[in-house]
């Protein structure tokens, strides 16, 4: 199937011709903003308190709940909120949210909801 022909970067100024919306560069520009403006992760809950909770519900839960729907065995690497919590802290620490998920099943739940680096 042959490729739409590249247009250049959304980038005002920037001529350089891509099949993204910006150039490479300004891709990454666009990352580095955005964590820039992030808050630090402890700053959003997950600091000693979430690690030590985390640790044990996947020792009590050490299969990927997604991978197990599907008739696989994997390990859980990641203690996921079902629901996104957003910064209600209710929300963040109740356990009946919480689910174990290998790191792919975990990296696909969060593209389909945030979009890429968390915009929609």
């Amino acid at each position: 199937m042959p490729y739409a022909a590249p247009h250049p970067c959304a980038h005002p100024g920037c001529r350089a011709l891509t099949h993204e919306r910006r150039c490479r560069e300004h891709r990454r520009a666009e990352r580095r903003e955005h964590d820039r403006n992030r808050p630090s992760s402890a700053a959003r809950g997950y600091g000693h308190e979430w690690r030590k909770a985390s640790r044990q519900f996947l020792r009590e839960n050490p299969l990927c709940a997604e991978c197990l729907k599907l008739g696989r065995l994997r390990g859980a690497a990641v203690t996921d909120h079902i629901v996104p919590h957003k910064g209600d802290r209710a929300l963040f620490w109740d356990r009946t949210n919480w689910q174990p998920l290998c790191g792919r099943c975990h990296s696909r739940k969060t593209a389909k909801e945030d979009g890429r680096w968390g915009s929609k």
